[in-house]
Order: structure tokens, then sequence, then C-alpha cells
């Protein structure tokens, strides 16, 4: 075998660049910190036949206990860069940088339109693709543009928010161009000097909207309330709290249509939102109430005690995990009729 680029190496335990702690060895192993390492090492696995699993800020991925028989690739591109006018504000932010990190940037500039999304685990490049949202807010809002290198042509080509095409929890890259393209910058842009738009009524009561005037807030009182709210959760990730060892939500919100909803649920007080083609029910009601209380626990992972749709790694293996959630899926099909789907990636071993 020919030598492999200078970033690759063999054999490295998976587990610690994840959220959720789990995971066993990858074959091959490469942390990029610029396109070009990208293109080595890509180059390289299409030479050498080898599969390839891309991921970044580790939060929203699940490796085999067996590990990865190909070349697991950790986005690692960083860089920020603004400009700013009279109304407006652009981030142009490399794929690598932690997410929160750019939030707490523009909320401290006093920047507007990504401050609901505090405290929101992994890399920036990660939010285009699930089309990251939290508390009335997603990513696709206030996005402009995404560059992204083509695995198979090793070619850089940007994407306008259209050419996303954002859905709850979609994108094209995670639909139609799933695992084709690799995000190497995504660029927002803010607004300045404008009222925070508190959409989310948990979030409402949480800054006392009820007695105070909403346009005397800022990003910054909306992301310190946010962060309050999610860590009650422990969706904040946290080494001294074992309920933050998970990938955050395990499952989406499920969409049905308003007939399912009349015929099949009407007797269950399960809580309902708007949505596009339908209404969108939740999850974590749908899991409580399947026999699945918070501080559930089985094996080695468990339901953690603060949010109904964190699956938590009790000091168990991937297999624990994934028992859990397929015994939870079961549950919830068999008493509502409704399929739950997973947000995290979940990549198997995949001997040669």
């Amino acid at each position: 075998m020919p030598h492999p680029p200078d970033c690759v190496r063999a054999n490295v335990a998976l587990a610690p660049y994840t959220t959720m702690g789990l995971g066993g060895p990858a074959r091959w192993f490469a942390r990029c910190t610029s396109v070009g390492e990208l293109r080595e090492c890509l180059a390289f696995a299409q030479r050498e036949g080898l599969p390839v699993q891309v991921f970044s800020g580790g939060s929203n991925i699940i490796f085999s206990d067996e590990g990865f028989d190909g070349l697991a690739l950790n986005v690692a591109l960083r860089g920020l860069r603004e400009e700013e006018s009279r109304d407006d504000a652009i981030l142009s932010v490399g794929s690598g940088e932690p997410w929160d990190d750019v939030v707490l940037r523009a909320a401290g500039r006093g920047w507007g339109g990504i401050e609901c999304l505090s405290g929101i685990p992994g890399s920036t490049g990660g939010t285009p693709v699930q089309n990251v949202g939290a508390y009335g807010q997603d990513v696709g809002e206030t996005l402009t543009s995404v560059r992204a290198l083509d695995r198979r042509t090793l070619v850089e080509r940007e994407f306008s928010r259209d050419e996303c095409a954002f859905g709850y929890r979609e994108s094209r890259f995670k639909g139609p161009d799933a695992d084709r393209f690799i995000i190497t910058e995504v660029r927002f842009r803010l607004t300045r000097n404008s009222e925070p738009e508190i959409r989310y009524p948990e979030l409402a009561r949480e800054l006392g909207e009820g007695a105070g005037d909403a346009r005397r807030l800022t990003p910054g009182d909306v992301r310190t309330a946010v962060l309050a709210l999610r860590r009650r959760k422990s969706m904040v990730v946290d080494p001294s709290d074992e309920n933050s060892r998970s990938v955050g939500s395990f499952f989406t919100n499920p969409v049905v249509t308003k007939t399912f909803l009349e015929e099949r649920l009407k007797a269950f007080p399960v809580p309902v939102f708007p949505a596009p083609g339908g209404v969108k029910l939740s999850a974590a009601w749908l899991v409580e109430h399947s026999g699945f209380p918070r501080g559930f626990r089985k094996g080695g992972a468990g339901i953690s005690e603060h949010h109904a749709l964190a699956i938590v790694n009790r000091g168990g293996t991937t297999a624990d995990v994934l028992a859990l959630a397929g015994e939870i899926e079961e549950q919830v099909y068999g008493k509502f009729g409704v399929r739950l789907q997973r947000e995290p990636v979940v990549v198997r071993y995949n001997p040669r």
C-alpha cells in the first residue's frame, strides 16, 4: 500500500471524538485542517478503495463498538471573517469552528439571528446538514451560502440558501446529496440593532416576557436564557454531568397529517405544533408515554433524567444504546402507530 498522507494515522480510537463517548477504533483516521488535506485524504481513500466517514464535532454520530474499517475523516477547518454594514453583519465561518463559539461571538456583538441556537454542540459545518434548529430558530433562516467539496471530483463549489433545500431537520446534504459533499465554509447574514423575535413559549417564560418589554432584550439576553434552559435539561455538553453523554435529541418530532391525528391519535393528549403538510408531534411526549420515563435505565444505556429525547451512555456500549433506541421505536409504533426517525448518524463497522 502506498504511504498515506502525513495527516493520516492508523488504528485511532473514535470514542474520544464523540459526545456520546462510544465507538471502537478507525482503521485509518485523519484530522484535516485545510481543504488541501481533505483532497489528499479523499484521493488516498479512492486509490485504496476505502469507505470514508466524514464527521467533525462528533455530536450527531455514533460509531460501532467494532469501530470503522475505513477512513474516518475529521473535518477541522477553522477561521472566521466578519463584514459589517449599517443593518447587517456577514459571518463567514470555517466548517470546523465549534458552533457555540460562533453564537457567542455573534451575541456578544449584538448580532441577531442565531442566539436561540446557543449551547448546541458540534461544528458549524454540521448545522446546514441537519438544518439545526431550537427554540423557534433554525440556521436556514440566516444562512446565505455554503461552500462544499465534492467528494467525487475533489472540486469546491458554492450553494445558495435556496440550493440547500432546507426543511425540518433536512437539507440536500442529508437527503439527495448525502455523503457527496464535505462542507468547508458557511456564511450567515445576521441583523444589527433589531429586536430579538421570541417564538417559543418556554423561552418567553424564561425571559419573563409577561412582565417586560421584548424590545429591551438583546441577543445576549436570549442566549443566557437559552443556555439556562438547555443546562437544566443536560443538553449542554458538560463532563461533570453524566446526563450530557448523548447526541442530544435522538429522535426528531414526527410530522403527520391532520387526518392521521384525528383518526389515530384523537384519544391521546399528545402536544402538537403547526408544520408544513400537517402537524408536528412531540416526540418526547410519545417516548415518555410509551413506557420510557426520564431516568429510565436498561443495561449500559438510559434516558436522560432531564430530557426524554436524550438517550444517554451509562457506561455501556453502542449496542446498548441502539438496542434501547430500537425498543423505544417499537413501543411508540405499537401504541401510537407513529414511526420515530433517528437524528444521529449510526456508522457500522463495514468490514471489507
